[in-house]
């Protein structure tokens, strides 16, 4: 399942020629994870009660075409799975005419805020914590009590 949510390009997310600055197509990806999170049920003040931070190890910015002041964009978030201790979200930010301005690739992972080590189950970590997990693009969990630490 792919989460997507829309953004208006706002005046401080312009560079001095009218162009969204890089930093902002950034921004636009964290916010679009952050309100994909939410979408699947988690609380994030829950998360980092339980000691656990998500961190960026790893971002690839690739603009495709120009994105300017009063563009509307659709910022997907597909997130993918491994085995180990890091996952990626893949962000395609669309206009609203169709065209895509960019892509935003992260490699991400859950820290343990105690140890400051990446935890070796992230997918479920993040499963147990989701009562839709699916908008993260992982099946249902068990969310016994035992199933939830850090």
């Amino acid at each position: 399942m792919s989460f997507s949510t829309r953004i208006e390009v706002r005046v401080s997310d312009l560079d001095p020629q009218l162009h969204v600055t890089g930093a902002a197509y950034h921004q636009f990806a964290d916010h679009a994870r952050f309100a994909c999170v939410r979408a699947a049920g988690v609380s994030v003040d829950e998360l980092l009660a339980s000691g656990l931070g998500p961190v960026n190890l790893e971002t690839v910015l690739r603009f495709r075409r120009e994105l300017r002041g009063g563009d509307t964009v659709d910022v997907s978030c597909a997130w993918q799975w491994g085995a180990g201790k890091t996952y990626r979200v893949e962000h395609t930010l669309t206009r609203a005419d169709g065209v895509v301005a960019a892509t935003v690739t992260n490699v991400s992972g859950l820290l343990d805020l105690g140890a400051r080590r990446l935890v070796a189950d992230p997918a479920h970590q993040w499963a147990v914590r989701a009562s839709r997990p699916e908008v993260l693009g992982l099946p249902g969990a068990s969310r016994e009590a035992g199933d939830v630490g850090g």
